[in-house]
């Protein structure tokens, strides 16, 4: 299932790329979970004025475990920019619009706390750049991509007690990508901040709770 805000080319690109080795046989094209654990039919479809770009490294787009496209089949509001191609330079000059104010979500040393009582002060709706990729990866978008440079940068600083995780974090304050936009959507939606969050954070909890049961299930056929 391809998502509606890729363009042709990247429709192509990312075919390509999905047909690298995975861990999990025949994973579903929606959720990236094995067919029998599919969560497709799971995932809500929320209209908010928010728009989240998704910049994923190409190498993130085969891995079972993102979570961020599963943020973007959500959102219909969003788009995907693959960054990470050996022949395409991806530049991101053209969606800094008057139309939207557009923020990095990035935890920097200079990055601000994102709160609602901080967005507030917006009078447009919020564009929010979201890297996606390991850490090595998302870190890069910071200075491979100048024309974000001039960019509020906000993080989320409420730490990550949950006992299980998609993949091993680093940090108290590591996340999914999925998570990481739940809760900025939390903040910057005023009106149906707590809702969004909610949902998006239902789906999260079903792709890591069907992905915990799949690699029970791999083990048992070792």
């Amino acid at each position: 299932m391809e998502n509606s805000s890729l363009n042709g080319k990247q429709n192509l690109d990312e075919k390509s790329i999905r047909k690298g080795r995975r861990k999990t046989k025949a994973p579903c094209d929606g959720c990236g979970l094995h067919l029998q654990l599919c969560i497709c039919n799971q995932i809500p479809r929320l209209e908010i004025q928010t728009r989240v770009v998704l910049v994923i490294h190409a190498k993130e787009l085969k891995r079972t475990t993102n979570s961020g496209q599963l943020a973007l089949k959500a959102l219909p509001n969003s788009l995907m920019k693959v960054r990470g191609q050996e022949k395409n330079t991806l530049d991101l000059s053209e969606l800094l619009t008057d139309a939207y104010q557009s923020l990095l979500l990035f935890p920097s040393e200079d990055a601000i706390e994102l709160t609602a009582e901080w967005v507030s002060q917006f009078r447009k709706p919020i564009q929010l750049f979201v890297p996606d990729g390991n850490w090595r990866q998302a870190s890069k978008v910071n200075t491979r991509h100048p024309e974000l440079a001039d960019l509020p940068r906000v993080m989320i600083r409420t730490p990550n007690l949950a006992a299980e995780h998609l993949r091993a974090e680093s940090s108290e304050y590591g996340r999914s990508t999925l998570e990481a936009v739940a809760k900025a959507l939390g903040l910057i939606e005023l009106v149906e901040g707590p809702k969004v969050e909610a949902r998006l954070m239902e789906l999260y909890q079903a792709k890591l709770q069907n992905t915990l049961k799949g690699r029970g299930s791999q083990k048992g056929d070792q």
